[in-house]
């Protein structure tokens, strides 16, 4: 067998053995204290941004302290969150607009699989969804059915 469909038939029985979850899924962030958010996944978006208000960075500009409103349109409840910031990254948003965004990497429980991820950290209150998933966090461990959601149980942590 060629080298060339070798690689191929690998790349879909690896593809085939991963999770599905929809375009909208409960995920949860363990080490920022959030037992459940509502996600949107976007295959579109490179980078993952989380809502925040009231950031407060340190002096030396290495933590970050932020409140975290994870119900849509609402802003309680509210958990206070504290991460170390790896970055400060140039951020493209949907309209258009760069700004300048901190980065943090977090665990990331969808259905019961954890791992890291790099988080941006924004407001989004004009936007739908407090979390924004996008393709660096979820590829290698998840394929998306973009016509379904919530193929993950609301606590983020049981699988359905």
């Amino acid at each position: 067998m060629p080298l060339k469909k070798k690689i191929k038939k690998k790349i879909k029985k690896k593809a085939a053995s991963l999770p599905v979850i929809g375009w909208r899924e409960w995920v949860s962030f363990p080490d920022l204290g959030i037992d459940e958010i509502k996600a949107k996944v976007d295959t579109g978006a490179r980078t993952s941004s989380l809502h925040i208000s009231k950031a407060h960075l340190n002096r030396d500009s290495r933590k970050i302290e932020f409140m975290v409103h994870p119900k849509q349109r609402s802003s309680k409840p509210e958990i206070f969150a504290s991460a170390r910031v790896m970055e400060h990254r140039s951020v493209k948003s949907s309209n258009g607009e760069s700004s300048l965004r901190p980065v943090i990497k977090t665990t990331l429980n969808i259905g019961g699989i954890k791992h890291d991820i790099e988080l941006t950290l924004v407001n989004r209150d004009l936007m739908g969804f407090r979390l924004l998933l996008g393709r660096e966090a979820i590829r290698k461990y998840y394929l998306v059915d973009t016509g379904k959601s919530f193929l993950t149980s609301k606590k983020a942590g049981v699988k359905k």
